[in-house]
């Protein structure tokens, strides 16, 4: 999911939680500026729904929790994004008594879509490096096979996988996905099919 249009006027982060707890749709706040979510695709709704069911099944038993797309972030530069699968082992903080707002994932997925690649990839990414808490930053391609990985591990280092055999491992949640899992039910296209 990305960032579709921009909404007009400076606003406050108060004044942003407070709309966007109201709202129809989902928005994302950065510099001030409120900035309405684009809707997904059914490739793009296949893998996040693989994700959350292949963590969730995973951590069942554990203290740990998976939250879908509906789950709100806080970027300690007073940034509130979205991301497909949020993860983490250990106490949740939230923002405030809401629970909607989480301050401490330990591992970030996104699907990538044409329109946010480079967000995704390059600024989201940098920002996303402020939270303490996290450890993993994962993203996914639509299609054909292909996830990258970033661990913090001293300093963030990279790691990709193409082959379906392949299997990641989420080291923060003790979880490890399969490459085929991920793309279950997901007909693999080339990039320029891709919307």
């Amino acid at each position: 999911m990305g960032l579709a249009q921009k909404k007009p006027s400076f606003v406050t982060p108060q004044e942003y939680l407070t709309l966007e707890r109201e709202a129809e749709f989902r928005h994302e706040y950065l510099n001030g500026e409120i900035f309405e979510m684009a809707g997904g695709t059914k490739r793009h709704s296949l893998i996040s729904t693989n994700l959350a069911r292949l963590i969730g099944n995973q951590i069942l038993d554990r203290n740990c929790n998976v939250f879908d797309s509906d789950m709100r972030i806080k970027i300690p530069n007073e940034t509130y994004t979205y991301a497909d699968i949020v993860a983490l082992c250990g106490e949740e903080h939230f923002e405030d008594e809401a629970e909607d707002t989480l301050l401490n994932p330990s591992v970030i997925f996104l699907v990538l879509s044409k329109s946010t690649e480079a967000y995704d990839r390059g600024a989201k990414f940098e920002q996303y490096q402020t939270i303490e808490s996290l450890q993993e930053y994962v993203l996914i391609t639509q299609g054909p096979f292909r996830v990258e990985q970033r661990q913090d591990v001293n300093s963030w280092t990279c790691f990709e996988f193409r082959k379906p055999e392949d299997l990641v491992r989420l080291n923060s949640i003790d979880c490890e996905l399969g490459l085929k899992d991920i793309y279950h039910k997901v007909e693999q296209k080339f990039p320029k099919e891709l919307g």
